[in-house]
């Protein structure tokens, strides 16, 4: 019998949160050129009717998509009804979507703040429950939930960013040996250094920190990352410069990250 090829997911249906636009439409592309179904999630219809589009053009399959805010009260019910309704359930979770702001904690609005608890803390621990519970008898199934580099670095402007990545990285890496009998995957990634708009940088920029290094494309990090989580590691961090910054910046001291504050945020430069 010939050995199925590593990278051929045919039969696989994966959900991916925040599909409808960067990383995560990358994460969904890789899935798709795999051959994986897809259930895309995403808070914006427009965004939604387009990558389905895309898709359906560029790999020939039709995928389905939830139109669902995350930081509802009722969107693990909905997502569930959904699965059922469709008579489907994912054998992949991507956890992806997620929120930044760059600004000091007295200037980040009150409702900023709930978001990124219920993006970063709430919604992916009930997604993870979810899905590992109805996998978990099944004996299979893979999960890779987005933390960030960001996790390691408490600097001044990403207070709730950090602080939440790192909580998904804690809990991510805790249900990984949770679920290692159980033959559930569960790998957290840390992306630094991604070429995508999240962060505000200009296009051209982007284009040159992708051309000397400093940054990495969405498509080739979304690759990999998938990868790794079909070999069920328990982390995944791109590029040994990222990882090499993990210790550059855990010893920088008090007033380096002084002068963050006061040449970055004291200057206004936030979002």
């Amino acid at each position: 019998m010939r050995k199925k090829d590593k990278n051929d997911l045919t039969g696989l249906t994966a959900l991916v949160t925040g599909g409808a636009g960067g990383i995560g439409l990358e994460f969904a592309k890789v899935l798709a050129s795999y051959g994986c179904k897809l259930i895309l999630l995403d808070i914006s219809k427009e965004r939604l009717q387009d990558a389905l589009g895309s898709l359906k053009s560029d790999y020939g399959t039709v995928h389905l998509s939830l139109n669902l805010d995350l930081t509802s009260d009722s969107f693990i019910s909905q997502i569930d009804e959904f699965c059922s309704k469709n008579s489907i359930f994912p054998d992949i979770l991507i956890n992806n979507a997620g929120i930044f702001s760059f600004k000091p904690i007295p200037d980040t609005e009150t409702r900023k703040i709930e978001t990124f608890i219920d993006l970063h803390v709430r919604a992916v621990t009930l997604l993870s429950q979810w899905f590992v519970s109805k996998r978990k008898p099944l004996g299979s199934g893979y999960m890779l939930n987005m933390s960030s580099m960001s996790c390691w670095m408490p600097m001044p402007g990403l207070a709730m960013y950090s602080s939440t990545k790192s909580y998904i990285r804690v809990f991510s890496r805790a249900l990984h040996y949770e679920m290692k009998e159980y033959g559930v995957g569960v790998t957290v990634a840390c992306p630094g250094g991604i070429a995508t708009d999240l962060f505000g940088l200009p296009k051209k920029w982007q284009k040159f920190a992708v051309s000397i290094g400093v940054l990495q494309t969405p498509e080739k990090f979304a690759r990999k990352a998938v990868k790794k989580m079909m070999r069920k590691k328990k982390q995944y961090i791109n590029g040994w410069l990222n990882r090499f910054s993990i210790f550059f910046v855990g010893i920088l001291p008090t007033s380096v990250r002084m002068m963050v504050k006061h040449h970055l945020l004291d200057k206004g430069i936030t979002r």
